[in-house]
């Protein structure tokens, strides 16, 4: 192995000796070099190898380079690249080969060769990192849309880009993404040929004898793409997603109208093709060919025309498609376009009087979806609508009395209207749902009893509601119960209830953290206090977290009535209990510690 190390070494030594000569390196740089890559190829020559070894060599000398290149733009020397740099990148190149054959299945290993080769290789060179990357990684769809991009930008050869789109397409014959890729491609080439053609002919050349496909120029190739796609990928999403891509061409006219009529053929029961045709109003003008409006007002009630012949397409959909996703739709985009910033009252008053018309119409022919009652409780209370909010609150609550967000919107409109109602509702609330969903509900509960001075009432709650809701849900319940209980009743009622539930598990590291943090902030911190807390939160996460451990130490360091000598004792258990990359931390932080006190 040393004469395979010193021969790869003495390897090195004409790059070495140019870069000296022509000063882009000291005598000592070149030591250190000789040294750093000694022992680098050292450990990819061992018999256990290692693949963190070779990216290690790999990007010591990608670094090399790029200081090369640093120092070469400073002094304004750019001569002797073939005897340095080249050497370095071939160099590069085989330790990425021999890692990437060792380690075959590790995609990103791949992809840093692909990145390197890139900035450093030649084109060919690259194809044929390619190559090989797919002829192992062929079941990865993405590497191949990627190689045929480069193909087709980097490299300039639409051929080869086609081809790779072929070969995938082979291999992933149902694979929506390439087929979208592919047809974007296509389009691309034929608008750059029709560019080409055209500077041409306007430098009056003979462009009779140059290569310019008519099937290309026209998108013929592209429009078969399509046609094998939707024949093999059903669904109006697929189709969309091509329409959109075709949209991007302004040559393509002919072709995004063959598949805009297709669209409406063949997926006219799906919501995705109404929504997308409803949208395409939005882009038509109303008076083609004539004046564009100039004045604010004209150009809202341009707006307000177009979303009117948007909606008159919705309603023919809801009506010739009378179902939940088609209704969704519509609402979404109603209430899109009421989102849109707007100067033109009237315009905004129509929106609204659109959308909760689009919300009244779902809900009576009940087709309104959970999420959506949320979303029209929210709007109206936005409005100042209560008395509306109230009624359609109570109506998606009876439509879905086991949905714990159907509550929390009800009891949200009551508490704003300052029902009398609330406790009573909130009761009725747990009395419908399940117990394992309710922690939002017994949250909400307090903070509203919190809110309305009930101090009593409110600590009654919290117990409650620690009685009903078990297990890591709890976790959140103690945390804001002792918070409520120091912003109301200050140190003394936060630590009665800490002593109340200092044995209810589980419990997070930041219910003991609020504790020693309440302690602190009295004047009279008392160490003895702070020592049951850490000991008590150490006992369920001593062997987890470091940083309790630490901070412990720096209590005992810095109180007035800590116990440096306690400390010894601490670092003992600390070092007993915590477990693996803990105890590293824990040892790195002790360490810095300690350094910075000396």
């Amino acid at each position: 192995m040393a004469e395979i190390i010193q021969e790869r070494i003495e390897d090195r030594l004409p790059e070495l000796e140019q870069l000296k000569r022509v000063g882009l390196f000291s005598h000592a740089e070149i030591k250190a070099i000789i040294k750093k890559a000694s022992d680098l190829e050292y450990r990819i020559q061992r018999r256990a190898l290692c693949k963190e070894d070779f990216i290690n060599y790999a990007q010591y000398e990608i670094n090399l380079l790029e200081l090369i290149q640093r120092r070469r733009a400073r002094i304004g020397y750019s001569f002797k690249k073939e005897e340095i740099e080249s050497s370095i990148v071939h160099r590069v190149q085989g330790i990425f080969r021999r890692a990437s054959a060792k380690w075959k299945d590790d995609v990103q290993l791949w992809l840093s060769y692909v990145v390197f080769c890139k900035k450093w290789a030649t084109k060919p060179q690259l194809s044929k990192v390619f190559s090989a990357m797919l002829a192992i990684h062929s079941n990865k769809p993405a590497l191949w849309i990627m190689a045929a991009k480069w193909e087709m930008e980097d490299r300039l050869s639409s051929e080869s880009a086609r081809q790779l789109f072929l070969r995938a397409l082979r291999f992933h014959p149902q694979c929506p993404k390439l087929y979208q890729e592919y047809f974007r491609m296509e389009l691309m080439h034929a608008e750059k040929l029709r560019k080409e053609k055209q500077e041409f002919e306007k430098a009056k050349m003979d462009v009779e004898n140059l290569d310019y496909p008519e099937e290309i120029l026209t998108g013929e190739l592209a429009r078969i793409i399509y046609k094998n796609s939707v024949s093999i990928i059903k669904g109006a999403e697929f189709h969309v997603s091509l329409l959109s891509i075709a949209q991007l061409f302004d040559f393509a006219k002919d072709l995004q109208r063959e598949i805009y009529e297709d669209l409406q053929a063949m997926h006219t029961d799906d919501p995705l093709t109404w929504d997308y045709v409803a949208r395409r109003e939005l882009e038509i003008e109303s008076q083609p060919g004539g004046e564009p409006p100039v004045t604010k007002q004209a150009k809202a009630e341009e707006v307000g025309r177009r979303e009117e012949r948007c909606c008159a397409v919705y309603e023919e959909a809801v009506k010739a498609l009378p179902t939940e996703a088609m209704w969704k739709c519509y609402i979404s985009f109603c209430l899109e376009r009421f989102a849109k910033k707007t100067n033109s009252q009237s315009l905004r008053g129509k929106r609204l009087e659109r959308t909760t018309t689009a919300f009244r119409k779902a809900h009576e022919l009940k087709l309104l979806p959970e999420f959506l009652y949320k979303q029209w409780v929210e709007l109206l209370l936005h409005q100042d609508f209560l008395e509306e909010a109230l009624q359609v609150a109570v109506a998606g609550t009876e439509l879905f009395r086991d949905s714990v967000v159907m509550w929390q919107v009800k009891l949200q409109v009551l508490v704003k209207a300052k029902s009398p109602d609330v406790a009573r509702l909130f009761e009725e609330a747990f009395a419908c749902l399940k117990p394992q969903v309710c922690l939002p509900l017994w949250i909400s509960w307090a903070e509203w009893s919190e809110g309305a001075k009930a101090q009593e009432d409110t600590e009654a709650i919290y117990k409650k509601a620690l009685l009903a809701v078990k297990g890591a849900d709890s976790i959140t319940l103690k945390d804001k119960y002792l918070d409520w209980a120091y912003r109301s009743g200050g140190h003394k009622k936060a630590r009665a209830v800490f002593k109340s539930l200092q044995e209810s598990r589980p419990f997070s590291v930041d219910f003991f953290r609020k504790m020693i943090q309440f302690e602190k902030e009295q004047e009279s911190c008392k160490m003895v206090n702070l020592r049951e807390y850490y000991e008590r939160a150490l006992r369920e996460f001593g062997s987890v977290d470091s940083d309790l451990w630490m901070d412990y130490i720096k209590e005992e360091l810095n109180h007035p009535l800590g116990r440096p000598e306690n400390c010894g004792q601490i670092h003992w258990r600390a070092m007993k209990m915590l477990q693996g990359e803990s105890a590293d931390e824990f040892v790195a932080k002790h360490a810095m510690h300690q350094a910075g006190h000396l």
